[in-house]
């Protein structure tokens, strides 16, 4: 008898799938609520993000294992409306991949300085190089890819390990906690964060292969719920250190640069007196990067090749990558925007997939078949809560670029 795959397992899976570059913004956008209110507002996104996903699973039940997310929209909720979901899955990708291509460049470029330099153009270079280096990996094979991750998730794990390590062994309370500023305004600024939280609790498009891997919902149910814990306590691990060594007034110029990684870098940089820790940080924040980078560029991959009926020869498969790649570098040269403002585009845009499309799946399971044996407890409230999250989330971005939210500067 085979041996059924265990919980933990999976919650690894799904934790890897969530954590990734989007972490790296997480400090920046939450540093004007700090560090209670950033807590909250990401223990909030974590309990939303896991109820849609245990909505998914609701909504598969009736389908075979091997069912999409989007047959199953399709079939649910009609054409039109996949279309717009699919729509808000190749904006995400395309939008996560110009983040992780702006970022790169940035980051290499700081790193390169002391050795190599073009000037106004370095960051350019380096942007290109990372490119056409990692997305070749996409394109020669999902086999290369696999390998590659292995090793990536090793290494990110072990920068992580060490630089969180010396950061959390030098946490000042005072600074955790902005002890020299009791009478400042925190909870305002923690709306703003939202999108850039819940593009970091992001694992939708994997509920499908949980499912399929376990061969029913109750497990896969259990291995969401593991997965977005383990990323959200590494989520408060890497906050509270950052938010324990750079104090508030320190973030000013960091969101000044649209949270640019390379000025964060610095800012901990400057702060930190071991080396070996500052090099573990431009090692975890690349690896983070380059992690995210090539599991994006996969599923974008894939997703445009079956959109554009592209073939698996060289030729078909030269075509995806480009469709794929290039819009993202072209616009990364052209409107190099920030980090912490693509994400939050990002995640304005995944509340479509990622919140409002799951509910909407299981309220129509729930009136077409009342004695669904897997049914996500909460009952229709819950439904319309993880709805009014997902407006809430990406009207607060809106809120946020047009000016209406308040913006920490000081």
């Amino acid at each position: 008898m085979q041996k059924q795959p265990s919980v933990i397992g999976g919650a690894c899976i799904i934790g890897g799938v969530c954590v990734g570059a989007g972490m790296l913004g997480l400090p920046s956008s939450g540093a004007g609520a700090w560090t209670i209110w950033s807590s909250l507002a990401m223990l909030i996104t974590m309990l939303m993000m896991t109820a849609s996903g245990w909505f998914l699973l609701e909504a598969y039940k009736n389908y075979d294992l091997t069912a999409s997310f989007s047959t199953v929209t399709k079939d649910l909720l009609g054409t039109k409306i996949n279309i717009l979901n699919n729509l808000s899955v190749y904006f995400v990708g395309g939008i996560l991949l110009y983040a992780y291509t702006t970022a790169s460049g940035g980051i290499l470029s700081e790193l390169a300085k002391p050795w190599f330099s073009l000037g106004e153009w370095d960051s350019a270079f380096w942007s290109i190089l990372f490119v056409l280096l990692f997305s070749f990996c996409v394109w020669h094979s999902t086999r290369l890819v696999d390998r590659l991750s292995v090793l990536l998730i090793v290494f990110m794990a072990l920068s992580f390990i060490f630089s969180t390590y010396g950061l959390a062994i030098n946490i000042d309370l005072n600074i955790l906690f902005d002890r020299a500023n009791l009478d400042g305004s925190y909870a305002p600024y923690a709306i703003a964060m939202f999108p850039v939280a819940l593009t970091s609790f992001g694992y939708h498009h994997s509920v499908s292969t949980m499912r399929a891997y376990y061969g029913e919902e109750r497990k896969a149910q259990y291995a969401i719920l593991g997965g977005t814990l383990i990323a959200l306590a590494l989520y408060l691990l890497w906050v509270f250190s950052i938010f324990g060594n750079l104090a508030r007034d320190q973030f000013a110029p960091i969101i000044a640069s649209n949270g640019d990684l390379d000025v964060l870098l610095n800012a901990l940089g400057n702060v930190v007196q071991s080396e070996s820790v500052k090099n573990a940080l431009n090692a975890f924040s690349m690896a983070a990067i380059l992690s995210s980078f090539i599991g994006v560029g996969l599923g974008m991959f894939d997703f445009l090749a079956d959109f554009f009926q592209f073939d698996n020869s060289k030729a078909g498969r030269t075509k995806s990558w480009a469709v794929t790649f290039l819009p993202p570098l072209l616009l990364s040269l052209l409107f190099p925007l920030g980090f912490l403002k693509a994400i939050g585009y990002a995640g304005a845009i995944a509340t479509v997939w990622a919140c409002i499309i799951p509910a909407l799946l299981a309220y129509k399971v729930r009136r077409q078949n009342t004695q669904n044996p897997f049914r996500v407890w909460g009952g229709t409230p819950l439904i319309a809560l993880v709805i009014i999250f997902g407006i809430f989330t990406a009207a607060a971005h809106l809120l946020a670029m047009y000016g209406y939210l308040p913006i920490f500067s000081q």
